[in-house]
């Protein structure tokens, strides 16, 4: 699988994840020019948020595990990405970002999965 392979079924299995969770997916790869959110749902738990969502895939372990990856610099294009969201939409709910860390073997096929809320 190349890179583009492992982050499309990466934000598959994180969409499956999701709504099998009770989330409602509104948006996927919403971008702008700061950046790009994968998953933007609507966590329809007893706290009813919106929650940008960054997906990490990945196949080995040679340059880490998927969340270490989410680094500061990361967090600011994430942030910024979730400002210019609300700036263009009318969604008006309490909010937060997660990270969803795949990590898949060479074929594909999902090896663990970890769900990190209010990162």
């Amino acid at each position: 699988m190349n890179k583009r392979e492992t982050g499309k079924n990466g934000e598959e299995i994180a969409e499956n994840l999701l709504t099998s969770q009770n989330y409602e997916i509104i948006s996927k790869n919403y971008n702008c020019r700061w950046g790009e959110i994968d998953i933007v749902a609507i966590d329809r738990s007893e706290t009813k948020q919106l929650v940008f969502v960054e997906v990490k895939a990945r196949t080995g372990d040679l340059f880490g595990l998927p969340e270490e990856s989410v680094n500061f610099a990361k967090k600011r294009k994430i942030l910024r990405t979730v400002t210019h969201f609300f700036e263009n939409k009318k969604m008006r709910l309490p909010w937060r970002i997660d990270v969803i860390a795949i990590k898949l073997d060479r074929s594909g096929k999902l090896r663990q999965i970890n769900h990190y809320k209010n990162i």
